[in-house]
């Protein structure tokens, strides 16, 4: 049995998209790193997110070029029909709610253009940080309705699956405060759990991670999906 590879997530996005002059969306695109990534790499980028905050914050974050954001969810994305070359949820297919993850991939297959890529990175509920995070909150059953809602998709009329593999990313913190920062900025209610909890919290975050370079850093599993529009 083949171990699972450990990838960058930049490596195996670049392996398998093609960015310079494409346009693309990152949906669920939180802070706007990834987008800001996208940009550098040639991309004309919008990131959409439902979430006032993050939008906010990617905002105020110095731009890589001329990407923009919008506020919505991704139910109901403000796209004109076949605008896009890539649409992208990173990390972010589990965080729409479950009732509407099927209309999430609906919604985007309608803004791709015939030929287009939807390439979507899940974490796979597993693994030391994962362990850690669920005392906050435990998204086994979200995320397994997110691959559910996945498959459905590859089976219907409006995508064709490319290609799906695991792999081990590694996440990266410069400390404690840095990964307690990132689990309240993904969903602000988690903010009376996440302080009543600190110390334990801060204990299983120190115990759990490998120190590299003076960071913290967790290898978690991931799957990425490649579907086409036909």
């Amino acid at each position: 049995m083949n171990a699972t590879p450990r990838r960058t997530h930049r490596d195996v996005l670049e392996e398998y998209l093609a960015l310079a002059g494409a346009r693309v969306a990152d949906i669920g695109c939180g802070d706007g790193s990834l987008v800001r990534n996208l940009t550098r790499a040639g991309a004309r980028v919008t990131g959409i997110d439902p979430s006032e905050g993050q939008i906010a914050r990617a905002r105020a974050a110095e731009p890589a070029g001329d990407e923009d954001y919008i506020l919505a969810g991704a139910e109901a994305l403000p796209l004109p029909d076949g605008s896009l070359d890539i649409a992208i949820f990173f990390n972010a297919l589990h965080h729409v709610p479950v009732a509407l993850q099927g209309q999430a991939l609906e919604e985007a297959a309608r803004a791709l253009k015939p030929g287009g890529l939807l390439y979507i990175v899940e974490p796979i509920a597993a693994g030391r940080y994962f362990e850690i995070t669920r005392g906050i909150e435990d998204e086994t059953e979200v995320r397994a309705k997110a691959h559910e809602a996945l498959q459905a998709a590859a089976r219907g009329p409006l995508y064709e699956l490319r290609r799906e593999l695991t792999y081990l990313a590694p996440i990266r913190y410069e400390d404690f405060a840095q990964f307690r920062a990132r689990l309240i900025a993904v969903d602000e209610r988690r903010r009376s759990l996440v302080e009543a909890r600190e110390n334990e919290l801060r204990a299983a975050f120190e115990a759990g991670a490998e120190r590299h370079d003076g960071a913290y850093t967790f290898d978690q599993p991931f799957r990425l999906d490649i579907m086409g529009r036909p």
